[in-house]
């Protein structure tokens, strides 16, 4: 595998794909050409020519052409991808459509579709229709059962505590970002390194394997390298690949220090408080209160408790008193140690820590 870890090549990805051995990636992250079908050139009010995507790569003799094309390498992904790994596929009205038929076909299972919606969207000039001021990325796992990553708690916070939503509001690639030769953007659809970043933090861990069959100008690679995750790059056309190879070159690495994501609760072993009682942490009779001591329970030898004439688990007998469906007993209850008053989930995390040790 080291092979295809950390390097990027200057190929057609239907054939170098092949040679990639079977469940060796943790992601794909594909944005593959969107066959936009522009046939005319493309003006400002003013008369001066817009950039738009009137690129050769961009260009299927048929949609049926472009379908067998999309179809033959999201095989191949799927074979390298390993039993627990995810692809992200990004496009426009254009093509998505068509991608997801595809995905689904192909057994991947689809988790979200992701709505970039762009903050700064080059406006329709003709006034013919709205502006296009969005692109669609599907989430799929492998398949039905894959086990795949997300930064649920990561993704919280990098949104103010929030639910990260499926609509996110980036910038399209501009500025000094943007790579511009003579002047002149260098590739017209680079994406930004926010969006990726956001992909990357969101469903892989640090050191995972990443693979990007479209490689463009490198950001899919120069985001995994910033962010301690291994990557392997597919491109083409050869302007595009030289300036994602002097790209990443002049990438530095984030800190090893500060890469680790945190933990989601789901992902931690489930440990029953009757561990505690069993492991002889917590001593059957100790009592137990809540914060300002106004209610106490004692443990029983099952690891159950004793509140006045409520009995039960700790989170069944903390709702109890409160008088609530449901409550968390390992922050709700707490005991003494040293003459101090402890949250039993203290403990807990002692008992997890030893685990993982």
């Amino acid at each position: 595998m080291l092979k295809f870890q950390n390097k990027i090549i200057n190929g057609d990805c239907l054939k170098e794909l092949k040679k990639i051995p079977s469940n060796s990636f943790d992601l794909v992250f594909a944005d593959p050409p969107y066959n936009m079908q522009i046939g005319k050139i493309l003006t400002r009010p003013d008369a001066s020519k817009v950039k738009g995507v009137n690129d050769k790569w961009d260009q299927f003799q048929s949609f049926k052409h472009y379908d067998n094309f999309c179809k033959a390498w999201l095989v191949e992904c799927k074979r390298i991808l390993k039993d627990n790994g995810s692809i992200w596929v990004i496009g426009s009205y254009h093509n998505i459509f068509r991608l997801g038929y595809q995905l689904q076909n192909l057994g991947y299972w689809l988790l979200n579709d992701v709505i970039w919606r762009k903050n700064n969207p080059m406006p329709n000039f003709r006034g013919t229709r709205f502006t296009n001021a969005h692109e669609t990325l599907i989430w799929a796992s492998k398949n039905k059962k894959s086990k795949y990553t997300f930064n649920y708690q990561s993704l919280k916070c990098l949104n103010d505590d929030l639910q990260m939503r499926s609509d996110w509001k980036l910038p399209i690639c501009n500025g000094k970002e943007r790579i511009k030769k003579g002047g002149k953007k260098l590739h017209s659809t680079q994406k930004p390194e926010s969006l990726l970043h956001r992909v990357l933090l969101a469903t892989t861990n640090k050191n995972d394997s990443i693979l990007d069959p479209f490689l463009g100008t490198g950001t899919t690679a120069v985001v995994a390298k910033k962010l301690g995750r291994k990557f392997y790059g597919i491109e083409k056309d050869k302007k595009y690949f030289k300036a994602a190879y002097q790209r990443i070159k002049n990438t530095k690495v984030f800190e090893d220090s500060i890469l680790d994501t945190i933990v989601n609760n789901k992902s931690k072993p489930r440990i029953p408080f009757g561990s505690l009682v069993e492991m002889g942490i917590l001593k059957p009779g100790t009592t137990l209160h809540d914060s300002k001591q106004l209610h106490n329970a004692r443990v029983m030898v099952d690891g159950s408790i004793k509140c006045n004439n409520t009995e039960g688990s700790i989170h069944k007998v903390a709702a109890q008193i409160l008088g609530a469906e449901s409550c968390n007993g390992w922050t709700f209850w707490h005991y003494n140690f040293d003459g101090a008053i402890t949250p039993i989930d203290n403990l807990r995390k002692k008992l997890f820590s030893k685990n993982l040790t």
